[in-house]
């Protein structure tokens, strides 16, 4: 009877897990859902089809203001080449990043990242970061200054340029006068890498004093019912507004909390501070400003103690970052401002945030990569991991031989854990003893055995240590792999062409000879499969567990675990299944030197299987 609820149990706990992890997935893990979404269609170019959606961009202060807050200005989409023709331009050009200045409002809405596609095809377009307002995904920046009394440049000045191309080497400053005497310059320079130096000055000739508040913004349009599942924010992955105030980094404030909504129940769970709409912050700003998987875009202000930041929502999907002076500053006649602010607008490349992290003192650029509570851990692990892959230039081989650094550290414990589990197969019949004498008694027979483990030296959480350490290095790898882009794109062998995405063949559809697409949870990969079945020799080789419903649990779980990894990144996969062949390898090496398990495992299979045979025959 018992054997038989225990298999129902076992039966049940299958089809909760087949069935309701791919709803956990999508809910969850959007990224990894939807397995066949390995283009990141968020940082496609802009749609150059009309539409007939509008957008309300909230970046122009109010002249005679001293905040930099509007009303909403209406914007129809239209095609991302006509926009950009329609007013004079600086051209930015790099060796990393191209695109161009808006003279009209002085914005920089135009970036693309030379070195890195949206995907892996011959053909593919570079990265759009940005794009101008009144196209499809409208992202830009720019600076300026709120006045009181006094007129200031908007989002319909014309700005003058000194230079019709910005580069490395040649810096282009813009500059607008008013009718009052008060000249506005804005100096552009930018990097060879994601940069670019805004330093604001305005000098008042006028006959009387001003009052002028500097600031810079990110704004961007955000549909939130149409965010591409690589891109969408999990729990385990932040995308949107971003930060570090406060003296830490902050992933608490998400598009939808901006939007007006309250925070969910995880956002609740895992300590978000953020309240729905508006988010200030007067501490200690360091940056802020919009992140996705593997793009940021941030403002750096040059004075942290003497800014004021917030998020907010202009309505109709947008979004914006802001950082302002705390208070406007006074401009005496014949005297001059000037504010430098920076803005990083690129690609999350660990090398990079760290050098503008060390260089220009930008407290925890690097933490705009969430690497969440083992950061610890991951950053050493990200380190180790990419000197592999520059070592050997595959970052599938890198993968493989980092698994073999860390079986190889592990290699200790898991000779105690084998000792650990030779012992207790030794003092098993003494335990069988002991349950047979009180098994009436449940107290006094656990007792009983607490001493059998003290006389016999027997730790029975020894072989526990090693699964616990596995945790943190599982869940380090799955975050490096997810977040890295350094990963990105990169192949190993044969079919896996991106480690970053999940294993693309499935037998369900004949390795892609039958002409459709699996749902999520069938699509299972030739490296999952290999997965399950390298943990199943893994389980066999382990002493059965004594216990009848473990071993049925023992026996099913690789398979569950075939489906529940499939839409993980293929670097996952592999990391695992080579684990598991090192760690049968490694036991088998220890059964030599632990002979007593060996002996024990066979006479427990003589056992089952002359048991067996008695319970046919009687049948």
């Amino acid at each position: 009877m018992d054997d038989k609820r225990n298999i129902i149990m076992a039966v049940l706990l299958t089809g909760i897990i087949l069935f309701g992890w791919p709803l956990m997935m999508e809910r969850f893990f959007p990224d990894m859902a939807n397995k066949n979404e390995v283009v990141e269609q968020a940082n496609a170019p802009a749609n150059d089809q009309v539409g007939d959606k509008t957008g309300t961009p909230v970046s122009a202060p109010a002249a005679g203001s001293t905040d930099i807050t509007t009303g909403p200005v209406s914007d129809k989409i239209r095609p991302l080449a006509t926009v950009l023709r329609e007013n004079p331009r600086v051209l930015i050009d790099t060796p990393r990043v191209k695109g161009s200045i808006n003279l009209k409002g002085g914005r920089i809405d135009d970036l693309t990242l030379s070195d890195h596609t949206v995907d892996m095809s011959k053909d593919s377009k570079p990265v759009r970061l940005f794009s101008p307002s009144g196209t499809q995904d409208a992202y830009f920046s720019r600076v300026g200054w709120a006045g009181d009394g006094v007129a200031v440049p908007d989002d319909n000045t014309i700005w003058s340029a000194d230079g019709s191309r910005l580069t490395p080497e040649t810096p282009v400053t813009l500059t607008w006068s008013n009718e009052t005497g008060q000249t506005y310059a804005i100096k552009l320079s930018i990097d060879d890498d994601y940069l670019i130096t805004s330093e604001q000055s305005v000098t008042n000739r006028g006959a009387n004093p001003v009052a002028l508040r500097p600031y810079g913004l990110i704004n961007r349009k955000r549909d939130l019912n149409n965010i591409p599942p690589s891109e969408a924010s999990t729990w385990t992955i932040h995308s949107g507004p971003v930060g570090v105030y406060e003296g830490a980094a902050n992933y608490d404030v998400d598009y939808k909390n901006l939007a007006g909504e309250e925070p969910g129940f995880f956002a609740r769970l895992f300590g978000t501070s953020a309240v729905a709409g508006t988010n200030s912050y007067d501490k200690d700003v360091s940056w802020l400003g919009f992140t996705d998987k593997y793009w940021l875009s941030a403002l750096i202000p040059d004075n942290v103690n003497d800014v004021d930041a917030k998020f907010r929502s202009g309505g109709s999907d947008i979004f914006q970052a802001e950082i302002a002076k705390k208070s406007a500053k006074i401009i005496a006649p014949g005297q001059q401002l000037k504010t430098t602010t920076r803005l990083f607008a690129g690609a999350k490349e660990n090398a990079v945030l760290v050098k503008y992290q060390e260089n220009l003192g930008i407290t925890n650029l690097d933490r705009a990569i969430d690497w969440g509570w083992f950061y610890w851990f991951e950053k050493p692990l990200f380190y180790l991991l990419n000197w592999l892959f520059k070592l050997v230039g595959n970052f599938g081989v890198a993968i493989i031989l980092m698994t073999f650094i860390v079986r190889g550290i592990m290699f200790p414990i898991a000779q105690k854990q084998f000792a650990s589990m030779a012992q207790m197969r030794a003092v098993q019949p003494k335990m069988k003893a002991i349950q047979a004498k009180y098994k009436d008694d449940k107290q006094q027979q656990q007792q009983e055995i607490m001493k059998l483990y003290k006389e016999e030296k027997v730790n029975p959480l020894a072989g526990c240590l090693p699964i616990f350490l596995q945790i943190p290095i599982f869940f380090a790898l799955y975050k490096v792999l997810m977040l890295s882009i350094e990963m990105r794109h990169q192949p190993f062998i044969l079919w896996i062409k991106d480690l970053s995405a999940p294993d693309p063949l499935t037998p369900v559809n004949l390795f892609g000879l039958l002409p459709f697409d699996p749902p999520t949870f069938l699509a299972v990969g030739i490296l999952p499969i290999l997965m399950g079945i390298t943990m199943h020799l893994q389980f066999k080789l382990n002493p059965a567990p004594m216990d009848p419903m473990q071993k049925q649990i023992f026996s099913i779980m690789p398979w569950i675990l075939v489906f529940i990894m499939a839409p993980f990144a293929a670097g996952l996969q592999l990391y695992w299944t080579v684990s598991n062949t090192l760690t049968i390898l490694q036991q088998k090496w220890l059964y030599s030197r632990h002979p007593q398990m060996k002996e024990a495992m066979a006479k427990e299979a003589e056992e089952k299987a002359r048991k067996a045979a008695a319970d046919k025959a009687k049948a």
